[in-house]
């Protein structure tokens, strides 16, 4: 397992720890995948939603600061598993095409200093906004598993709540805990870093997204990002990055990026 992967884990490690640490001795959990038996099956995922993502959030970063807080030099790729051809790209990029939005993709959207806001747009549908580059994302459950036809910078994110099963928990009780996992395909290609760094629209992206509490009475969200692309990567690049709960939108600042 690569360095990169081992934070990503343990980024999650830490996540299910600290959510396990304000649970009761009785209900202490293992992750599951799939909704219980019951009526809670039937609800929509909405309102089956076993945490609570919505609210406004701001990036805490405390990882990768030299490359997400300011524009790398050209050809400064470190920690990204290029091959040669992502290499060839990336040390091409000119510095005048900074601040593009092929650096606000879904695959490094969420790495950029910026702040969040989650909320469900239809009972079916989680969306994200963000004030740096003033995007949107969508992560649609129930989704047909086949790719859009038509590519984008977002591309279309499939979403699913992977529940924590409660030991002694009655049938058809409504769910504790657990994550949400969301897989995005029908991306047009774009940049991993703001100094063109790249991946192709052949790249996938898988994340999980976990809602712990610290002390202090702060809520955190960890989102923890796997990038697959066999055009410019030699294997997965994975992050991890933290966001802490902001408790209104009285700093909402949208900054559109660069067409």
């Amino acid at each position: 397992m690569s360095g990169r992967a081992l934070a990503g884990l343990l980024g999650r490690v830490l996540a299910a720890a600290l959510v396990v640490t304000t649970m009761a001795p009785a209900a202490l959990a293992q992750r599951g995948r799939g909704a219980g038996p019951g009526p809670q099956a039937a609800q929509s995922p909405q309102a089956s939603a076993p945490i609570d993502l919505t609210g406004y959030w701001v990036s805490i970063v405390n990882e990768d600061w030299r490359w997400r807080m300011v524009t790398p030099l050209t050809g400064d790729t470190a920690s990204v598993p290029l091959n040669a051809e992502g290499l060839k790209v990336a040390k091409s990029w000119d510095p005048a095409r900074d601040g593009s939005c092929l650096a606000y993709g879904a695959a490094a959207l969420l790495r950029m200093p910026t702040r969040l806001h989650i909320t469900w747009e239809n009972e079916n549908t989680l969306r994200i906004d963000t004030d740096a580059g003033t995007q949107t994302r969508r992560l649609v459950f129930n989704t047909p598993a086949s790719p859009p036809v038509t590519k984008s910078l977002q591309g279309l994110s499939r979403a699913e709540w992977e529940r924590t099963a409660i030991r002694g928990a009655a049938r058809g009780a409504p769910p504790a805990g657990g994550s949400l996992k969301v897989v995005t395909v029908g991306l047009s290609g774009g940049w991993l870093r703001r100094n063109g760094v790249p991946y192709s629209d052949q790249a996938m992206m898988t994340e999980y997204f976990d809602r712990f509490a610290a002390p202090g009475n702060t809520e955190w969200l960890v989102v923890t990002t796997a990038v697959t692309d066999p055009k410019y990567l030699t294997q997965e690049f994975v992050t991890s990055t933290h966001f802490r709960r902001e408790p209104d939108g009285s700093k909402w600042d949208p900054t559109a990026c660069r067409p």
